[in-house]
């Protein structure tokens, strides 16, 4: 199921966000094998699109604290609302540059440089501007990594193939690129390199991504880095 319908406010998927995380400390050792062990110590947080709203909002402590630390922040174009001045409860951003403060958590943005652009004059932009990736990234603090990616849009992070009405619905919505595969490997990739450099410690393959000595499938519209 791609996923359910919601009403505007996300307090539940920020408490059901939290919950699950309380479960990871309880529950997930009675679910690995015996010989795996996790660590918990070094816990990653992302979502997409309203997703990436309510990792944001539970890293900034909006409605719940998270039950363990969170070490790294992914917002995958991320968005607050239908647009400025219209977010959606509770409201993640503030309008004040550098304004989150995460405590020196490091947070990697990725924004679609098509998602602020309408697929037809019946719906609105998926990712309007004034409540998207690039407004995130502006109210980030040290360390944050940003990176615009062109001509894919919103829903590009998706299958190729995405069945049923739901999934015929992800090409009629938002404004679209060419083929999704490109822009779902980088940010697959992107990913891992952000998690190597601040769960592992080598940010030798972010850096290279960021200075595009890196090949990647995909052209930048911005790249921003806060350190």
């Amino acid at each position: 199921m791609l996923y359910s319908v919601a009403g505007p406010d996300s307090k539940d998927e920020i408490e059901a966000t939290a919950a699950v995380i309380n479960w990871l400390s309880e529950g997930l050792k009675d679910v690995l094998p015996s010989n795996v062990q996790p660590n918990l110590h070094k816990l990653a947080l992302s979502g997409h699109s309203r997703g990436g709203k309510v990792a944001f909002a539970l890293a900034l402590n909006k409605i719940t604290a998270s039950p363990l630390k969170i070490s790294a922040l992914i917002g995958i174009d991320p968005v607050d609302g239908m647009g400025k001045g219209n977010q959606t409860p509770p409201p993640v951003l503030t309008y004040v540059p550098q304004s989150f403060d995460l405590n020196g958590m490091p947070v990697l943005v990725i924004g679609s440089g098509l998602g602020e652009i309408k697929k037809n004059p019946l719906f609105p932009p998926c990712a309007p501007k004034g409540v998207n990736h690039e407004n995130f990234f502006e109210e980030c603090q040290s360390p944050a990594w940003y990176f615009l990616v062109k001509d894919y849009g919103h829903l590009d992070v998706l299958d190729n193939d995405t069945k049923g009405v739901r999934g015929i619905t992800t090409y009629c919505l938002c404004k679209n690129g060419k083929c999704r595969e490109p822009m779902r490997k980088f940010v697959g990739g992107v990913i891992v390199a952000f998690l190597d450099a601040y769960i592992q410690g080598d940010d030798s393959k972010l850096k290279s991504i960021r200075d595009r000595d890196e090949t990647v499938a995909v052209e930048f519209d911005k790249v921003d880095v806060c350190l």
